[in-house]
């Protein structure tokens, strides 16, 4: 064990070349390793070096950013070099480099800016944790949305990495000073936030300007490699969300055995909004997936599984869990797993839990008047009743189920009446 905890603390020597290039056909991507020079844990002497390690700490992995050529296939003009994120930070983007930065550090900081490109209208806040999101929030403000993303699940956000949108005031770095995250990023920093997060010496402060205009990467794309164990690759370029406004929702209808079908309640302008940002948090969920949104903030995501209803009875479950712990937090100061043990151990009252239970059962985990979302159609109706059961509002689905016409009859027999649009596009994320 002590060998193990000494792998976490060190930075590996990576054999990776410093620079590297790929071929398409006549065109070439040239791409340079990145290291910085960030003063060592122990000694504080400056060393170079890229990456700590990989998604394990016996992994060697390096960061390489395009800084020459570009790559047009088809009809498809690929991101030009210095236009750069995540593997442009330099030494003085990272404010605080606190242990030197991994691998999976900067892809939950990658993932969470593919989710913030969309959401760039209003302030808004997602805090990553092993590349999905925990929670994500538009809020009045910077520290709004926080606290609303970090209290739609408290639990999961612990040790993740949280992204604003807006510079970081603060009010929002005196929140954030309360709990343990390993990286905060922002295009800016207010005067003083910068000494109020660096009283936790291992924190990660990263400013990314480009924040500021991460509009303009939702057409931008790029290769996508998938390496396979043989030594294989599979090139696949990144998807592009279609759907921008109300209006690129799709009315959800259909035609089985001769005999039409449509959604009767039409959405409303709360609908609309829900349902946006619900399919605009989707494109950076690993699939299978459902979530549900409320009011600008997620409450229940479901990830990763093998079937649909499955993955949305998990994102129910979550909910509920989740909505529970806040509960028990904001009455009592104590996550809902330590009231619940000293309770066993007879050091609080078990009533004041029975308490926390009934209010959760009885709002529904938040559920209410949720939106739900889900990144391929419904195969069945039986996942939308999952939803329907725990009193959801309205649906996104890509459509173009055999079974369309079950789930549109689903809705239209709910009490009340469940409103639906399809996407015309599916959001798988492997």
């Amino acid at each position: 064990m002590a060998d193990l905890k000494k792998m976490y603390k060190t930075i590996m020597d990576d054999n990776f070349p410093d620079d590297m290039k790929i071929t398409f056909g006549g065109q070439t991507l040239v791409y340079r390793k990145r290291a910085w020079k960030i003063p060592d844990e122990k000694t504080g002497e400056l060393i170079e070096k890229g990456l700590r390690y990989g998604e394990n700490p016996d992994q060697q992995a390096a960061l390489f950013e395009l800084v020459n050529g570009n790559l047009v296939l088809g009809d498809c003009r690929f991101i030009d070099p210095g236009n750069g994120l995540v593997s442009s930070i330099s030494e003085g983007d990272m404010i605080q480099a606190g242990k030197h930065p991994g691998k999976t550090n900067l892809t939950d900081l990658d993932n969470a800016l593919n989710i913030l490109k969309y959401l760039s209208d209003r302030p808004a806040a997602t805090i990553l944790k092993h590349n999905n999101p925990c929670g994500v929030a538009y809020g009045a403000t910077v520290s709004d949305a926080y606290a609303k993303a970090n209290m739609a699940d408290r639990i999961a956000a612990f040790g993740g990495c949280l992204v604003v949108n807006r510079a970081m005031d603060r009010a929002t770095a005196d929140m954030v000073s309360n709990n343990y995250l390993e990286v905060v990023a922002a295009p800016d920093f207010e005067e003083g936030v910068v000494a109020i997060l660096s009283k936790r010496k291992n924190l990660r402060i990263v400013k990314i300007n480009r924040i500021s205009n991460l509009e303009l990467y939702r057409s931008s794309r790029f290769v996508d490699f998938k390496c396979l164990i043989d030594g294989g690759i599979i090139v696949q370029q990144s998807p592009v969300n279609r759907v921008r406004t109300r209006e690129d929702f799709l009315p959800a209808k259909t035609v089985s055995k001769g005999v039409e079908y449509a959604i009767e309640r039409q959405p409303d302008a709360r609908d609309y909004d829900d349902m946006l940002f619900g399919w605009n948090v989707e494109q950076g969920i690993t699939s299978n997936s459902v979530i549900y949104v409320k009011d600008g903030v997620t409450v229940g995501i479901g990830t990763g599984e093998q079937d649909r209803v499955g993955v949305a009875e998990i994102a129910v479950f979550k909910a509920y869990t989740k909505y529970a712990d806040a509960l028990c937090f904001n009455k009592y100061g104590v996550p809902y797993k330590t009231f619940e043990l000293e309770a066993a151990q007879g050091k609080r009252d078990s009533a004041l839990l029975r308490e926390i239970d009934e209010q959760t059962r009885g709002d529904k985990g938040g559920l209410a008047g949720s939106t739900m979302v889900s990144d391929a159609f419904f195969p069945f109706r039986d996942g939308v009743d999952v939803g329907i059961k725990e009193g959801i509002r309205a649906v996104v689905q890509p459509g173009g189920s055999e079974r369309d016409f079950e789930v549109i009859e689903a809705c239209n027999q709910a009490n009340p009446k469940i409103t639906m649009v399809f996407t015309g596009q599916r959001a798988f994320k492997h």
